[in-house]
């Protein structure tokens, strides 16, 4: 659970309990509080005297310790969001696609022709790389939790 306060400057931080920030990095309660203990995230109590980190300071160490396989494709774009990933779904029709890729721990649907399937040579197990240039892009918090 995700909570609200205010600082001295009346900026909002949010403070995160140790189950859901090991939750949203993918890994255990035990090595967020190793973390904790060995200074790699900061802790501090809540109004309850639960154990809870810095949301900032969660979502700089969830980027710096975000490891993705490198782009083996060696061609410069403009788009930002490339995301390599393993083919694991392929359903064609007469002229669409949907492919499915899961990228580390991110799956990713694209709709594409069925001839762009044929000619990517894309099916199941192939390394491929969705490439998202979206001018659209939806964020969502849970009510009351922004």
């Amino acid at each position: 659970m995700t909570f609200r306060i205010f600082d001295a400057y009346d900026r909002v931080v949010s403070q995160i309990r140790i189950k859901d920030a090991a939750r949203y990095l993918g890994v255990s309660d035990d090595t967020v509080r190793r973390w904790i203990d060995n200074g790699v995230l900061g802790s501090e109590k809540d109004g309850a005297g639960r154990a809870v980190v810095d949301g900032l300071e969660l979502a700089r160490l969830a980027q710096q310790s975000a490891v993705l396989p490198e782009d083996p494709s060696d061609v410069a774009r403009s788009a930002r969001n490339r995301f390599v990933g393993l083919v694991t779904a392929v359903t064609v029709d007469t002229v669409m696609a949907q492919v499915e890729l899961q990228c580390g721990p991110h799956r990713v649907v694209s709709l594409i022709s069925s001839e762009a399937v044929r000619e990517l040579g894309l099916e199941p197990g192939s390394v491929a790389i969705a490439v998202i240039k979206a001018t659209n892009v939806m964020v969502e918090t849970a009510v009351g939790r922004a």
